[in-house]
């Protein structure tokens, strides 16, 4: 009779999706490294007499404190003790390290030495291209040392070597002015103060060393969110944090820039995966130790609520040929290069050497 009652429900209130979804996003207040008229980061000179706060995470019971990070912690450690388990939904994070592995052999720069933040197993080594990037070793660095070692066993089918290092993405240990390339997949959408952790990364990157990674934000997982949203109105009156809040896009220049990494550069993929049903969708989220560490979240749900949105899921966003639904993970990818003197800059306006009038000729003045 419940089940039934969803459906008819999600029938009903089929015209509100849009509502739901504009309404869906959950607003992320990010602890700031530097205020606008402070001057820059990297230039304490330029700062006024009023300090700013360290980099590195916010204090417990901080109003920027967003993800419980100790929950996430074990969350990724659960996950990888299951080795097999885990393996199987690497899909996600394999797609999108492709990804960044493919515009890392744009770059037309030798990188010995590469660290890579949030590496998990080390996916890294899978799409990395070491001839012609001319790397010679992998610092793998995460927060669970059971991910790190979970492929161990492979080290000796990659002509690299490795490094394994317990590292948290919101402390980062490396000296200024020490790394050349530094990668990171999927793992800073889960910090607190990703501001912060921009700023200790461009650091810690030598002049005019490469900063290239990726994070899920904008839409990510949409489709879930909205289910959860709607049987939980149904259900209990009311909607909780069942997604974790995401960034947009359209922010990531602007904190790349403030982090004062030179020429940022944004683009965004989504990678849509079709499910047999939410509850398949659930458990491979589980597996991949990318379950809900919204710090005020609720740690149980009620069973007329999942079996709402069981309901509510394929009805609204499902494939109804093929008899699945589908999950959409919106990538934003990023890349930046830490200011160096080296470095191409624009002219001031008024420098030009050359008219435009003259190479268009009279054919500029002219309209077809």
């Amino acid at each position: 009779m419940a089940l039934r009652t969803s459906i008819r429900n999600a029938r009903a209130i089929r015209s509100k999706l849009e509502a739901a979804r504009s309404g869906s996003s959950i607003g992320v207040r990010y602890a700031t490294t530097t205020s606008s008229n402070e001057g820059s980061p990297l230039n304490p000179s330029e700062s006024s007499t009023k300090s700013n706060p360290k980099p590195g995470a916010p204090a417990p019971n901080n109003p920027f404190t967003v993800f419980d990070r100790d929950a996430k912690l074990q969350q990724r450690t659960r996950a990888y003790n299951n080795p097999e388990s885990s393996r199987e939904v690497d899909y996600v994070r394999d797609a999108s390290m492709a990804n960044l592995c493919e515009r890392l052999l744009d770059v037309k720069r030798n990188f010995e030495t590469i660290v890579e933040l949030g590496a998990g197993p080390g996916l890294l080594r899978r799409h990395l291209d070491a001839k012609a990037t001319g790397t010679k070793k992998i610092i793998m660095c995460d927060t669970s040392e059971t991910a790190l070692n979970r492929d161990v066993n492979e080290d000796g089918n990659y002509p690299l070597e490795f490094e394994r290092r317990v590292i948290d993405e919101e402390h980062l240990p490396f000296e200024e002015n020490s790394l050349d390339c530094v990668v990171c997949n999927g793992s800073l959408h889960w910090t607190n103060d990703l501001p912060g952790a921009l700023v200790q990364i461009q650091r810690a990157l030598k002049p005019d060393g490469l900063f290239i990674g990726s994070v899920c934000g904008g839409d990510t997982l949409f489709e879930l969110r909205t289910s959860f949203q709607l049987a939980e109105q149904e259900r209990e009156g009311g909607i909780s944090p069942r997604i974790s809040p995401m960034a947009d896009s359209r922010d990531m220049v602007s904190l790349l820039s403030r982090a004062g990494f030179n020429i940022p550069t944004v683009d965004t993929d989504e990678i849509e995966v079709n499910y047999p049903s939410i509850f398949e969708l659930m458990f491979d989220l589980r597996s991949m130790g990318e379950s809900n560490a919204v710090i005020h979240r609720r740690t149980q749900m009620k069973r007329d609520t999942l079996l709402a949105a069981s309901a509510i899921y394929p009805l609204i966003h499902g494939n109804v040929e093929e008899g699945t639904i589908p999950a959409t993970y919106h990538v934003i990818y990023l890349i930046g290069w830490k200011p160096d003197a080296s470095q191409r800059k624009p002219l001031k306006r008024g420098q030009a050497s050359h008219s435009m009038k003259d190479i268009l000729g009279d054919g500029g003045d002219k309209q077809e």
